[in-house]
């Protein structure tokens, strides 16, 4: 049986913006996604709607080194990463982009790898916040948030995968066919909702903890 969230406490909730950072979001970026500028009037109500109701946001940002001693395997496969011309630590293509910038006191990951948990410090903040869910928002959606999601529920938190408050962009074909962004987001929201994840739209996301929020109140 896929797993089902009923409600969500805002005090065991957590948002997770996954890499909205310039270098993904704005136009003519190294990693654009143009679909993640798309989504933005989405995702900035969810944000507004997380703070408000008392649900915690954290922020991750894909970093490497200048002198990329720490992009592994991504060297090989990002020819951006490989010259320094995106995801590079200290530059601006790593901020927040502007339009959904955190806000004082909102914890800001550092990532390196595809996972907001791989070698960060992410799960140690989560569980002091005494967290049970995280909902996953951003970019890509098959892999950082794809990752990301798995992680999470490889530690046993409930994740709500935000349908639409996450993104990708074409694949071209490397040897097996290219596939669009809208049919790759499709097959990985199929795959999570069957095996990792709540699946649902942001709508449905608050209306699951303004259902709760109703519930304890009734109580």
């Amino acid at each position: 049986m896929p797993q089902q969230i009923e409600h969500m406490d805002p005090a065991r909730t957590v948002l997770i913006i996954v890499d909205m950072e310039n270098d993904f979001v704005k136009p003519g970026a190294s990693f654009e996604v143009q679909a993640g500028r798309e989504m933005l009037p989405k995702l900035k109500e969810l944000i507004g709607f997380c703070r408000g109701s008392g649900i915690s946001v954290i922020y991750t940002t894909h970093a490497h080194r200048p002198d990329g001693s720490d992009a592994g395997r991504f060297a090989d496969i990002y020819p951006a990463i490989a010259e320094g011309r995106g995801l590079v630590d200290g530059s601006d293509g790593i901020e927040i982009y502007a339009e959904i910038a955190p806000e004082p006191g909102e914890v800001i990951i550092k990532k390196h790898r595809y996972s907001a948990f791989f070698g960060t410090d992410l799960d140690m903040i989560l569980r002091g916040l005494g967290t049970d869910t995280v909902i996953v928002t951003g970019v890509t959606t098959e892999n950082c948030c794809h990752a990301t999601a798995r992680d999470a529920m490889f530690r046993d938190y409930r994740v709500a995968f935000i349908s639409d408050c996450t993104a990708t962009f074409d694949y071209p074909d490397v040897g097996y066919g290219g596939l669009s962004a809208d049919e790759l987001h499709r097959s990985t929201l199929i795959a999570l909702a069957f095996s990792t994840a709540h699946v649902m739209t942001a709508a449905e996301c608050m209306a699951k903890v303004t259902a709760d929020a109703s519930k304890a109140a009734a109580e």
